[in-house]
């Protein structure tokens, strides 16, 4: 899996059929704190127009905020961005750390703990942790649907229904670790999250990043875009 997330910018549909030829590409990166909440998101942009690469902090946190851009933006994984690239005449997609190299700026994110749920641990546990990650966009039929068949996710929920918060959720066992997720709508028409709850065995937490990795891409190719990772306790 690529370290890090790779986005085609699709052109403005208003006005004419939407052409399959992308506008440009977007690379990010998400840089965490030990405790694995995120604490920056960096970000560069690249454009047949412009011929190079140029940080793109400002662009990352407008298509957070602005559905119509959101929508414009498709997420991929390396291997089509790398043909988005040649196919614009950029050649080569640059390495992973040669593309860092473009990070000039970054947008910082909150980094406190939130308290919102007990600290002790589950029984039978060392530690247990909650983070939630944050999405902006809306996840379809089609999304969900895929989310169940891939996490094998048990359905708590009606999508179809605007008073129903958390629809689905899914464990997993990684060595004597264990992780429980849920998909969960804030408010009706709002955003999404995913609240994960980590319980730890020992004293070693290195299950959690790649955890937090696979989940996050997972819906962010699903067609939700990630806003920042929180630790909750």
């Amino acid at each position: 899996m690529s370290a890090l997330d790779y986005y085609l910018v699709r052109p403005d549909p208003a006005g004419g059929a939407r052409r399959a030829r992308p506008e440009g590409l977007i690379v990010e990166e998400f840089v965490f704190a030990a405790d694995h909440s995120a604490v920056r998101l960096h970000s560069a942009a690249w454009t047949p127009q412009d011929g190079g690469w140029w940080s793109s902090a400002a662009f990352s946190r407008t298509m957070r905020l602005d559905a119509a851009l959101r929508a414009r933006v498709a997420a991929v994984d390396r291997r089509d961005a790398a043909a988005a690239y040649r196919e614009l005449g950029g050649g080569e997609l640059p390495d992973e750390g040669t593309l860092r190299g473009h990070f000039d700026d970054s947008t910082p994110l909150a980094t406190a703990p939130l308290p919102l749920t007990p600290g002790h641990p589950t029984a039978g546990f060392g530690e247990t942790r909650v983070y939630r990650v944050l999405f902006a966009d809306v996840l379809g039929p089609d999304g969900l649907a895929h989310l169940r068949t891939t996490w094998r996710m048990t359905v708590t929920g009606d999508a179809a229904d605007p008073g129903a918060r958390v629809l689905g959720v899914a464990r997993r066992r990684v060595g004597d670790d264990a992780f429980t997720w849920h998909l969960r709508r804030i408010g009706a028409g709002g955003p999404w999250c995913l609240d994960l709850t980590v319980d730890l065995a020992g004293g070693r937490d290195d299950t959690v990043r790649p955890m937090l990795r696979e989940l996050t891409t997972t819906l962010r190719m699903a067609g939700l875009l990630p806003v920042t990772v929180e630790r909750f306790s």
